[in-house]
């Protein structure tokens, strides 16, 4: 006799309530995300194969808003490397330099600037040098300078070396003082406190948003990389800017710009 998997019986209900869900077919990725995958390339290729004139529109939206972007973006990336500062370059270089907008920039934030003090044959000053030459070439927006420790802050003993006194809008955001004489530091910390503390932007996806540095732009992994990049920042040796005085005077000579610890 067979079996009706249709009936109300108590065998059938039993297999019913034992039977594994079917599963849900995997979403299908959007448009737009397999857009921001392709190259500039590989969308006038897939725009010249494309028959569907509405899908083709959008592919060709899609690759100007591109261009358009990656313009902006060469204009914007002014610097990308460690430029060498004496001490009578300082006001302009640092300083000022902090004032100044990215083109584009309705926000009107600055540009972060890291200066870096350091003296070689100090490990740990090497160390962090190669570190900040990675987060120069990594964040072509932020400029990042460099000059000897006692050259610039005169008698700074090795102790407090390297030094990095970071600026935005004209402002000393904050300082890291003999970075990494309590351990060795990693790249990954070093580049978490730039970016908590302002001098760092976060990198722009292909449309200009802004992205974690992996590449990932959910919420989800914005604010895991917010909790990696504070834990990154715990139990460091920063110290408030107001440890440092900076005085200059009224004139516009950039030689008689002083500090004063």
């Amino acid at each position: 006799m067979a079996v009706n998997p249709d009936e109300d019986t108590e065998f059938n209900d039993a297999l019913r309530k034992n039977q594994p869900p079917t599963p849900s077919p995997p979403n299908s990725p959007k448009l737009q995300d397999v857009l921001d995958d392709l190259t500039l390339e590989e969308l006038q290729e897939l725009g010249e194969e494309i028959t569907d004139d509405d899908l083709d529109r959008d592919i060709d939206l899609h690759r100007r808003q591109r261009l358009a972007q990656e313009r902006l973006q060469q204009k914007r990336a002014r610097f990308g490397r460690v430029y060498p500062i004496g001490r009578d370059d300082y006001t302009r270089e640092v300083t000022e330099a902090s004032k100044i907008d990215e083109e584009g920039d309705e926000e009107e934030k600055g540009t972060g600037v890291i200066c870096f003090l350091y003296k070689d044959g100090i490990i740990r000053s090497d160390r962090t040098s190669g570190h900040i030459h990675t987060l120069a070439s990594r964040y072509p927006h932020s400029k990042f300078v460099s000059i000897v420790g006692n050259k610039c802050i005169a008698d700074l003993p090795d102790s407090r070396i390297p030094m990095l006194i970071i600026y935005r809008k004209g402002e000393i955001r904050n300082q890291l003082i003999a970075w990494g004489a309590d351990r060795e530091r990693q790249l990954e910390e070093l580049e978490a406190l730039l970016i908590l503390c302002g001098a760092l932007d976060l990198p722009r996806g292909p449309l200009g948003e802004r992205r974690a540095p992996d590449g990932d732009d959910s919420e989800e992994e914005d604010n895991d990389m917010s909790s990696r990049m504070r834990s990154a920042a715990t139990s460091t040796n920063v110290r408030a800017p107001k440890n440092i005085r900076v005085q200059s005077k009224k004139d516009d000579s950039d030689s008689e710009f002083e500090f004063d610890i």
